[in-house]
Formats: C-alpha cells, structure tokens, sequence
C-alpha cells in the first residue's frame, strides 16, 4: 500500500506557533458567524397560510399541526424520485437528512425538526423507514407547492415560526446554505486531507477522488449511507416499481 501523501514534517513549537496563527482567523471566522446569525435573526418574515396540507402518517395535516405545539419550525425539503428504487433516490438530500439525529436539543429550544418530502407519503417513507430516521415525514402534495416552496427549487431548508395560529417563514437557504446539518463537512473540513473534492484548494498530490455533481454523497452506486442499511440487513423495497427492493449487497 502507498504511502498516503502528508503534510512536511516539523517540531512541535513550530507546529503550535503556525497552528496558534491560523487559530486567529478561526476564532474572526467564528465571530463573522456570530454576526450574520444576528443579522439573520433581524430579517423580516412572511406569512404562509396555516392551513396549507401535507400528507403524513395520519393522512393530511395542515401546516399548523406540524409545529407539534411548538413556535418554530425547521422544515428540511427532501427531493424525490417517484417511482424510483432506493439506490436512485437523491444523494445530496440523504446525505443532510440522515445527519439530524437527536432532536432533543432542538425541542428543547422550542423548534420541531421536520423533513418536507417531494414524494408521494407511503413511498417516501418506506425510504425513511429503510434509512431508519427518526425525525417526522411529510410528503407535500402538488396543490400545496405553491404555498410552500413559492417557485424556488425544492431541495431547500426553511425555518418558520407560529404566532396563535398564524405561521410565517422567517428563512431560507440552499446549495452550501445547507451544510450545517452535515456535521460530516465540518470534522472532514479539521482532518488533513479535507473533503478529498475536488473543487478544495489543497495541496498538490492530495487526494480528490470526488466530483460535486452528486458523486461525493454516492459509494458504488447508491448513496453512501444505504450500504450499512443493506449490510444491516434491512429491506429496502419502495414498493414503487419492479426496479424497487434490488437487494444489493454491500461491498
């Protein structure tokens, strides 16, 4: 096996001086965060009809009930492949929602954690199910579109809040916008060799094996985080096509 490629060797003064450096601009990295979250929580908001309805496990809910109760709400927009088997499904959108595991902390805050599914109820969450998330799932039906995602693309993540019974969205943000719920990206961003995509400013010789058109959320075929699902022994048929439930193993 190769050697994998390393950063030069030092002494450890050497080290800490150059590390205690970059920690300057961490901790002005840090408190630009600190700054835009506070500006983000003065931006004005815009009402959304509490009415408008998603279909859950129950059947169709409005909008209102999916707070559960609490004032806010963070809706994760999940994209979707109707009709498609689970090794089709969207790579990007497992990949963030599967990282949303405890949601203690966010109850806690008053915020209800929700994915917003693009796809039909009883097919999507037979992918929820399969993947093993814990977080409440919600198809959006068509008629409900406009209310919700106002002609943006779906794959977004927006916060709300209620007032009585009154509801208004008070963010949105896609693309990278999205990457703190993918503390995956943050402890790969500490590690030397990064991301390992190739659109990182490393290195010469580091390793970059994946593409940003998908393929760094995919292993083999499938979304990365499906194949310890497969190996674990759990059935991954849709019920959608006979192209569902193709059973691959995992290498």
């Amino acid at each position: 096996m190769s050697t994998p490629p390393a950063p030069p060797l030092t002494d450890r003064p050497t080290w800490q001086k150059q590390l205690d450096e970059l920690r300057i601009r961490e901790k002005a990295h840090t408190r630009e965060g600190d700054a835009i979250a506070a500006a983000r929580r003065r931006l004005p908001m815009v009402e959304v009809d509490p009415s408008t309805h998603l279909v859950g496990a129950g059947g169709p809910v409005p909008l209102l009930d999916v707070f559960e109760g609490r004032t806010q709400l963070f809706a994760s927009y999940h994209m979707w492949h109707t009709g498609g088997p689970a090794a089709e499904q969207c790579e990007g959108c497992t990949f963030f929602t599967g990282q949303v595991l405890e949601l203690s902390y966010l109850h806690s805050r008053d915020v209800t954690f929700a994915v917003f599914c693009q796809g039909p109820y009883e097919e999507s969450s037979r992918y929820r199910d399969f993947m093993g998330w814990p977080a409440p799932w919600y198809s959006v039906p068509g008629d409900s579109l406009d209310a919700l995602v106002a002609g943006r693309a779906f794959g977004m993540k927006a916060c709300y809040l209620r007032q009585g019974n009154r509801v208004f969205e008070t963010y949105w943000t896609t693309g990278r916008g999205v990457e703190p719920m993918a503390p995956s990206y943050g402890l790969l961003d500490m590690t030397v060799h990064g991301r390992q995509e190739q659109w990182e400013d490393s290195p010469h010789g580091w390793p970059q094996r994946f593409r940003t058109d998908g393929d760094q959320f995919r292993l083999d075929g499938r979304p990365t985080s499906q194949w310890s699902r497969l190996a674990a022994g759990r059935d991954d048929d849709l019920g959608a096509t006979g192209h569902a439930g193709s059973h691959h193993h995992c290498h």
